[in-house]
């Protein structure tokens, strides 16, 4: 078994590429123990086959200067071993005949020897001793994957190809990135089948987890056993192994581990033992009915967590999944856990995980107290036996079997009705409570309605009152500063008229008096005018006592 330049690794033969190989440090390489897997490194030298494929004769790789090229060279060794030789000496024409185009080449059957025309051009009919004995079998592109005519086989495949060939002697060989062409003078070489290296139809999966661990395609070969019968033999075994898994190989009791990449095991003495992933795992796993020491069965599930670091020990303990060996390991602990156990001291705690985990004063916890210390412990150990890492642990469910179980069962059943009941109970005084409460809200919401109302009302009163008296009271001192006014303006007459305006003022305000008091009302003179006024009331007096008599 090879590793290629190109990460791709042949189980069997080697098989061949024109280009040479790469050196890669030793950091490239991901060491395991039972063998060291990298990139372009031998794995395990007692699994390589020591035949070359140059060794067979009458073939010539194609090198760098393409087919035509190993078509000289073989033509060459076979005319040195005095065979016949395969590249026709016919020279072309340019009028008529047979049309070989650039990029293509003829092929003629002469008496059953295949006759290869490389050069271009027209290849006439005549003369016919030329050609009574020769047949133009038509042409072929000088890249064809495959050509095969009259025992010469030429094969050359692309970058993402791998051709399975079977030689003469039925030996099984690989063509990547490149191609040959030989000439079988005994037998034939048979192309059992082209196939894409990176688009593999098979997929391989795990049956528990559901990863998909690669791909795979086997290439067959029929065989004839017994006259007509025909059987179909797996020749080739072809893996694409994705990143962080692995394979491992067995032959006899020799196995070898092989890492990502693209793999072809063709050596019928190795055969594929299993994949496995590097990745971290999470599962639930179910244990069978283990009896407590009450004796009263109970199931558990568990969940487990793991990462698998050394595939090959667990390949060693006849286990082909980690859950296989998790699953038989948890199970006989699990069975001496619970058997030192009562019932009672389960039934209370359903679930072990990092919000139930207590002080270990509860009696309930003898359980989950022998579950983290000795059930953990002893999968860990356990685990790194088989090359498994164990992350985590956790009782997810358990379920309790038989007469105990369903009396308990029955008085759990009670019990959860009677909290149903009683949360039923609480939830209606709970209701009951929140209605008075907003029937109360609703009240002190009118209240403080009606007292918003009524302050919005005695304030409008007040408003309007004080409007009213600012109103007065802008009237009277309006009449008061008229009657102000006036006076000052009578006044200030007073003070400019001349003696005969003030007169006639008097005379005014006599008649104004007399007007509004009547002709006959007798009017006192003031203080001012009192001589006056004494003098004329008794002119006054004598003008009425005279005219009486």
């Amino acid at each position: 078994m090879t590793s290629l330049g190109d990460n791709t690794t042949v189980v069997g033969e080697p098989s061949h590429s024109n280009h040479p190989r790469k050196e890669y440090s030793e950091a490239t390489a991901v060491p395991y123990k039972g063998g060291t897997v990298g990139r372009n490194k031998e794995i395990g030298n007692d699994f390589i086959s020591t035949q070359e494929i140059e060794d067979r004769p009458f073939f010539v790789p194609i090198g760098k200067h393409g087919v035509v090229d190993a078509l000289q060279r073989l033509d060459a060794q076979l005319v040195k071993s005095g065979q016949s030789n395969i590249l026709s000496k016919k020279s072309p024409v340019a009028w008529t005949g047979h049309e070989v185009s650039p990029g293509n080449i003829g092929l003629i059957n002469h008496g059953g020897v295949p006759k290869i025309l490389t050069k271009p051009g027209r290849y006439p009919r005549f003369p016919f001793g030329w050609w009574w004995a020769r047949t133009f079998k038509g042409i072929k592109g000088l890249s064809d994957t495959v050509i095969d005519f009259q025992g010469l086989t030429v094969v050359q495949v692309s970058q993402n190809q791998a051709a399975v060939i079977s030689d003469p002697q039925n030996r099984i060989f690989v063509i990547k990135n490149s191609g040959f062409a030989a000439y079988s003078v005994e037998g034939s070489y048979t192309v059992l089948g082209i196939v894409d290296q990176t688009h593999l139809p098979d997929r391989i999966q795990d049956g528990v987890t559901k990863v998909v661990l690669g791909w795979s395609q086997e290439v067959k070969m029929q065989s004839s056993i017994g006259g007509s019968k025909m059987k179909d033999y797996v020749a080739a075994l072809f893996l694409n192994i994705p990143a962080n898994n692995c394979a491992i190989l067995q032959r006899g009791d020799d196995l070898e581990l092989i890492g990502a990449g693209q793999h072809c095991v063709t050596n019928p003495e190795i055969t594929l033992r299993g994949l496995y992933t590097l990745g971290e795992n999470q599962l639930e796993l179910p244990t069978k009915d283990i009896y407590t020491r009450d004796q009263v069965p109970v199931s558990l599930t568990i969940y487990l967590k793991w990462q698998l670091q050394e595939p090959l020990k667990l390949t060693q303990h006849g286990y082909d999944s980690v859950y296989t060996a998790l699953h038989d390991k948890t199970q006989s602990i699990l069975t001496q856990i619970v058997s030192h156990l009562d019932y009672s001291s389960i039934i209370k705690q359903r679930s072990l995980g990092p919000d139930n985990l207590d002080d270990g004063q509860d009696p309930s916890s003898a359980f989950l107290d022998a579950l983290r210390t000795r059930a953990m412990d002893d999968l860990t150990l356990a685990a790194q036996e088989y090359g498994i890492e164990l992350r985590d642990l956790a009782v997810i469910d358990r379920q309790f079997k038989g007469e105990i179980a369903h009396t308990m069962d029955k008085l759990t059943t009670r019990a959860l009705q009677a909290q149903v009941e009683a949360a039923n109970v609480d939830r209606e005084n709970s209701n009951k409570i929140k209605q008075e409460e907003g029937a109360l809200s609703v009240a002190r919401i009118a209240a403080q309605a009606r007292n918003t109302k009524a302050d919005a009302e005695a304030y409008a009163i007040i408003a309007t009152a004080k409007a009213h008296a600012e109103k007065i009271k802008i009237e009277a001192e309006a009449e008061s500063n008229a009657i102000l006014t006036r006076a000052r303006a009578y006044k200030q007459i007073e003070d400019s008229a001349s003696p005969l305006a003030r007169d006639i003022q008097l005379r005014q305000m006599d008649i104004q008096r007399v007007q509004a008091y009547g002709n006959k009302t007798v009017f006192v003179p003031n203080e001012v005018f009192a001589g006056q006024m004494a003098s004329s009331m008794a002119a006054g007096m004598a003008a009425g006592l005279g005219s009486k008599q």
